[in-house]
């Protein structure tokens, strides 16, 4: 049974690297969900394995903000946000500013996945209105989500599960983590600046009539969503489970005489949910064979687990930008189940912004591109990297010197 489970570990991670199988049209979700359906079917894992396998706690909180971010979605603030933003300034430099602004500020209150799905079409559309490519911008987007989303324990799926791991507090994670996703937002502004000067000028001819007037927004609506996240900031504050306030408030979201709840539904993200839940239940049965906590041992007796800077940060660039960085976390968690405070605030903030050293690192990319490319506007692998990986280099560095700095984590 162990070579079973082998194999089917394998061949998840493979696809997660991969992105899918040649000449099959399943992806990572589909890789995962099938490897869990066989784990069960050759008896590798039981039903009541499985599930115990889950991090619920996680899953709610995930699905919980899923269905909050879809209360401003439904307002229109999204659609709005992204085309006012994309009208505001003047200047490339001024738009570029006010973008990674944006981005990175909602991102850390709103998982950045959603921020970037709902902002990329109509930012797009805007950008093209103003004959101005949107390349250099939809890098800087997804560079300043994934920046903004370290800042905070719910601004990423990966960071909501290291908080439940380590039962961290948000204000503490906050405190410890929002200097350098600041500095990273700085720093892929720069980068991207620097890298296309002169060149954010439209290749080809204009779409002015493409955006006409600004989508409608429902200022009730916008007004309950930003109610109800302030409200969940200070339930933060309060002795109460974090999955049960964020799902407290995404149950009085859904009370509504204007927002049906199966529309508020239709905008979670069932797939991601689905390929946490898959994860799960396949490091779990690999967990059952004892070769992680033998690793685990070895490691630990030749002076390697990812305690250090020296060894979390190659682990952390190298998982990002092969499997994913959620992926990859999810993996290092269950096969490291006790890890340090230091090194969750290391591996929560290190795991973020490697991400964005190519395309494929974060889900928010991958999300900005094909949002991208469904608007018209092709981003490219090597396009992304020019910016990518300068971006995410320098602003690992800077984190590593502060965790250092701060003594979270030794070198």
């Amino acid at each position: 049974m162990t070579a079973t489970i082998l194999i089917l570990f394998v061949a998840t991670y493979l696809g997660m690297a991969l992105g899918g199988f040649p000449g099959l049209r399943i992806d990572r979700t589909g890789i995962a969900l099938v490897a869990a359906i066989l784990l069960l079917a050759t008896g590798a894992l039981d039903t009541a394995a499985a599930v115990s396998a889950i991090d619920f706690p996680t899953i709610f909180i995930l699905l919980g903000l899923m269905i909050l971010s879809a209360q401003y979605a439904g307002s229109g603030f999204y659609d709005w946000c992204a085309l006012k933003v994309a009208q505001a300034a003047k200047s490339p430099a001024r738009l570029l500013a006010v973008i990674v602004l944006v981005a990175g500020g909602l991102s850390a209150v709103l998982a950045n996945d959603v921020v970037v799905f709902a902002m990329t079409p109509m930012l797009c559309l805007g950008l093209q209105a103003r004959k101005l490519d949107p390349r250099p911008y939809l890098i800087g987007l997804a560079g300043a989500a994934n920046a903004g989303s370290a800042a905070t324990m719910i601004g990423n799926p990966q960071n909501i599960l290291i908080g439940q791991v380590g039962h961290l507090d948000f204000w503490r994670f906050l405190a410890i983590c929002g200097g350098p996703a600041l500095a990273a937002m700085a720093i892929a502004y720069a980068t991207v600046w620097l890298v296309w000067r002169g060149r954010f000028g439209m290749p080809q001819e204009g779409h002015g009539d493409a955006v006409r007037a600004a989508p409608k927004l429902d200022r009730w609506q916008l007004g309950k969503a930003v109610a109800a996240t302030l409200v969940l900031l200070i339930l933060f504050t309060r002795d109460i489970p974090q999955e049960h306030a964020v799902l407290l408030i995404a149950g009085i979201m859904m009370v509504s005489r204007r927002m049906a709840s199966r529309d508020m539904l239709g905008m979670v993200d069932w797939h991601l949910l689905v390929l946490f839940g898959a994860l799960f239940a396949i490091n779990h049965a690999l967990g059952l064979t004892g070769i992680p906590t033998a690793l685990v041992n070895d490691l630990s007796a030749a002076g390697w687990l990812p305690d250090r800077l020296a060894v979390m940060l190659p682990l952390s660039l190298a998982g990002s930008n092969t499997i994913g960085n959620v992926p990859a976390v999810i993996l290092l968690l269950a096969a490291w189940p006790s890890p340090p405070e230091g090194a969750l605030y290391g591996l929560a903030l290190l795991s973020t912004l490697a991400g964005n050293l190519l395309l494929p690192g974060s889900l928010a990319n991958i999300i900005v591109a094909e949002r991208a490319a469904a608007a018209g506007v092709k981003l490219g692998f090597v396009e992304h990297a020019r910016c990518g990986v300068p971006m995410a280099l320098l602003s690992m560095a800077v984190a590593a010197v502060w965790l250092w700095a701060g003594g979270w984590m030794g070198l």
